[in-house]
């Protein structure tokens, strides 16, 4: 199987062109080449493939072989693969995903896409369209904003936004010494997320920026989740932390995202690299 290594922000995946190639098992495949010691090395597997309701369609899978919805980071290497590799001419395309249809603008340098800013939605608010249901019970109208929960032993403070695939934001005051590997998979597996639950962890530095780490379902720490920093912003928004146009530092690198509150819609920009090309035996 042809493929191409790529990564937002230190988020990678590997590609693959499903114009041409053919992949039988894709989640048995996801498992075996996201290995970082036996495979190629990357967050999970993204196949490019043909889609009769969008220029093209994107399918992602997490590193444990899971389907995810959808990948921030992941979508702005499909447009530049698909600009690189001679797919489009165009710098203006669709991409259907899980969570829907996507829109890209592209910005092309000497030749090569640089920079993609995605139209990524509506941010969704209801607990059951997330889903979330604290203590059992589903708040069906009620957003959940800094909603107290206990997770283990310990409290915190919650917001919970979906853009397409779960995400529950938590303000911490050191982000760069939590120990995130045992308390993400608490958030992750906690009952009260029954499709598990992306988890990003928050400090505000400024009224247009904040610093953030993410445990991602399925995948553990990544170094960036553009999903998730588009439910970062929102978050940190309906909280009052920031306004509704903030720098997302990701431990891979920063995200630029604004909320535009009139058309209720989120646009994200940010880079998207090729690191090589290869071929494996499966």
């Amino acid at each position: 199987m042809k493929f191409t290594k790529m990564h937002g922000l230190g988020n990678d995946y590997v590609y693959v062109n499903c114009f041409k190639e053919q992949v039988e098992n894709p989640s048995e495949t996801a498992i075996r080449v996201s290995d970082r010691h036996f495979g190629i090395g990357s967050d999970g597997l993204i196949l490019i493939r043909p889609s009769d309701k969008a220029d093209f369609q994107m399918e992602m899978y997490n590193a444990d072989g899971s389907l995810g919805a959808m990948c921030g980071n992941g979508i702005r290497c499909v447009a530049k693969y698909v600009y690189d590799y001679g797919l489009t001419g165009r710098t203006q395309i669709s991409v259907e995903t899980k969570s829907g249809i996507k829109y890209l603008d592209l910005t092309v340098e000497d030749g090569k896409v640089a920079l993609v800013r995605v139209d990524m939605g509506a941010p969704i608010l209801e607990p059951e369209r997330i889903p979330v249901r604290i203590g059992g019970v589903s708040l069906a109208e009620k957003p959940i904003i800094g909603e107290g929960v206990s997770v283990g032993e310990d409290n915190f403070s919650i917001t919970c936004v979906s853009m397409g695939n779960p995400h529950c934001i938590v303000p911490v005051k050191d982000v760069d010494g939590l120990e995130i590997e045992k308390i993400g998979p608490r958030f992750e597996n906690h009952p009260m997320f029954p499709d598990r639950v992306n988890t990003e962890f928050v400090r505000v530095l400024d009224h247009d920026t904040v610093q953030m780490r993410v445990w991602e379902r399925g995948s553990g720490e990544t170094l960036a989740c553009g999903t998730g920093a588009c439910a970062v912003a929102v978050a940190s928004a309906l909280n009052g932390w920031t306004g509704n146009k903030v720098t997302v530092k990701l431990r891979g690198g920063d995200l630029q995202i604004e909320w535009d509150r009139g058309k209720n819609t989120v646009f994200m920009t940010g880079p998207a690299t090729t690191v090589f090309e290869g071929e494996i035996i499966l």
